[in-house]
This record gives structure tokens, sequence and C-alpha cells, in this order.
């Protein structure tokens, strides 16, 4: 399966399947959270509550999209921290997700599922 963007249908995501053993999570810092080549529709109040209901994907799985405009949403000190807002677009300038890459969080993609579904 992949993930494409509702307004414009570009492929955002190469091809991804769901990750049954949610043991391979990894919650360190700096590290990927979720394997390459798979997602999850994140649903754990405890962890990251903030991204409930998004689909969590590798950073390395993300594909045609570039950072938000807006520049306040691109906060961090050695990544993006996500904290202000999506601040990852598609190429077509649409909004589809959060990336979270600083240096005292897991990394990951969290889209945003209003934005983006899977063909």
């Amino acid at each position: 399966m992949k993930l494409i963007c509702k307004l414009c249908n570009l492929d955002v995501s190469k091809e991804v399947l769901e990750l049954k053993d949610l043991n391979l999570l990894n919650r360190n810092d700096r590290q990927d959270y979720i394997p390459e080549g798979f997602y999850i529709v994140h649903d754990d109040d405890n962890f990251i509550p903030r991204h409930k209901g998004t689909i969590i994907i590798n950073i390395k799985d993300l594909i045609n999209s570039n950072y938000h405009s807006d520049e306040r949403r691109l906060n961090g000190c050695c990544g993006y921290d996500g904290c202000d807002g999506m601040n990852r677009v598609c190429k077509c300038n649409h909004e589809i997700g959060t990336e979270c890459s600083d240096c005292w969080m897991p990394h990951y993609i969290a889209l945003n599922p209003d934005l983006v579904k899977f063909i």
C-alpha cells in the first residue's frame, strides 16, 4: 500500500505494510520509531498523545514532500520537533503531516488521515 495526498493524488510514501508486531517500535531518542517499510495507525494515549489517530511511517518512507513554507512550524534544535503544527507538505504544497526528528525524541512522520489516504 502507498499513501497519497487526498487533494492532488500525489504519492507521498513508498510502499508500506501494516506493522503487526508493535514490539518493533523503538522509543529511543534519535532513532527510527518505526522500521522502514511499515506503518501504524497510532492509538497509544501514553506515548505521543498529540499524534493519536495519525498514520506513522518511517521518515525514509516519505516521498514527494517538502517542508512547510511557514518557518514557525520548523522548530527544533537538531531536527524538527513538530510541536508547532504540521511541518510537511506534498510537492503541490498541500499539508500532509508532521515530521518529528529532533534530538530528544524518536524519529518518525505522523501523517494526518484527513489529508492522506491509502491506495
